[in-house]
């Protein structure tokens, strides 16, 4: 049996929605198929083209820009959430208040010309270099200031849609990253690498009861899944695990990485609500193919200060 992986990452994830304060009322943003959709917006894409151009923006496109900014940004790696029982509760107030003291610290930082007749000395036509020297430092300043602002709102954003769209979001960055050539993985695989351990080393916990601090992760390259291996004893015991970075899109993010008492390493066969994945039933072991069908989550309760249940985990089973 090949255990090269079949189809888009996302075939094994479900679509999920969310409810945020736009306008004067409640919209539904869905995720599907990879893509996120502005339900409640009928010509979404005209509005994304004119909030490119500079019109004015809901927070619908506001929140559809953010995830076009993100879905290759390393840094959503490190933010996520680790599983279903790492709860990283935002609500929308959060993401206004934040939006609000951006806004206000702009302010801060601009000082507006003073009226009346200027005194003193007329100005030079072409300032002192120092005098240029520090413009360039202020304009500096003020877009970097900016920038983070706009860091910050974003992730707000993305992480007040809940669970269900976190970790699709990490998958999708995953994925994005998963076959770059070797000399541009010298610089990114340990973000990687920390990325993957931070979700295994929950899972391998419950697989095997080992403590998350002796499960040692490597970035796998190359065919074939990976390997698992178990070494040493007591304080000097290791679960040694290689996997390729796809596996946190393919199977973590689709909430497939312990089923039943496997550890899957892989999807052959990926689909909703039934998949076929590669699964190890100890380390050291080859893994089994195994046929694994999925019950729906529980629909979020989304959008006004509550965060939706971890229920948008899928549970899958043998």
């Amino acid at each position: 049996m090949t255990d090269t992986p079949n189809g888009a990452w996302f075939d094994s994830l479900p679509s999920c929605e969310a409810l945020l304060p736009c306008g004067q009322g409640r919209h539904i943003v869905r995720w599907e198929a990879g893509e996120l959709r502005l339900l409640s917006h009928p010509d979404a894409e005209a509005e994304l083209v004119l909030a490119a151009l500079g019109g004015e923006k809901t927070r619908c496109v506001e929140v559809a820009q953010a995830w076009g900014r993100h879905t290759e940004d390393l840094s959503v790696l490190a933010i996520g959430p680790r599983g279903p029982a790492d709860e990283i509760a935002v609500s929308w107030r959060d993401v206004d208040a934040a939006a609000q003291a951006s806004q206000l610290g702009g302010q801060a930082g601009y000082l507006p010309p003073t009226g009346g007749p200027r005194r003193g000395p007329r100005p030079m036509a072409t300032p002192p270099p120092a005098m240029a020297r520090a413009q360039a430092r202020f304009q500096q300043v003020m877009r970097d200031r900016e920038e983070a602002a706009r860091l910050r709102n974003d992730m707000l954003s993305l992480l007040a849609l809940g669970y269900g769209f976190q970790v699709r979001l990490i998958g999708q960055v995953a994925e994005a990253y998963s076959d770059r050539p070797e000399e541009a993985m010298e610089k990114i695989r340990p973000r990687l690498v920390t990325a993957i351990a931070a979700r295994l080393a929950p899972v391998a916990e419950e697989w095997l009861g080992i403590d998350p601090d002796q499960v040692v992760v490597a970035l796998h390259r190359g065919p074939g899944w990976g390997s698992a291996e178990l070494t040493g004893r007591g304080e000097q015991r290791r679960l040694r695990v290689s996997l390729p970075a796809g596996w946190l899109g393919r199977v973590w993010a689709a909430g497939l990485a312990l089923t039943g008492r496997y550890l899957i390493v892989a999807v052959a066969r990926a689909g909703w609500p039934d998949a076929r994945v590669l699964a190890l039933r100890a380390p050291g072991t080859d893994p089994v193919p195994l046929d694994v069908h999925a019950t729906a989550p529980t629909p979020a309760s989304g959008g006004f200060g509550v965060r939706p249940d971890a229920a948008d985990a899928p549970h899958w089973e043998v």
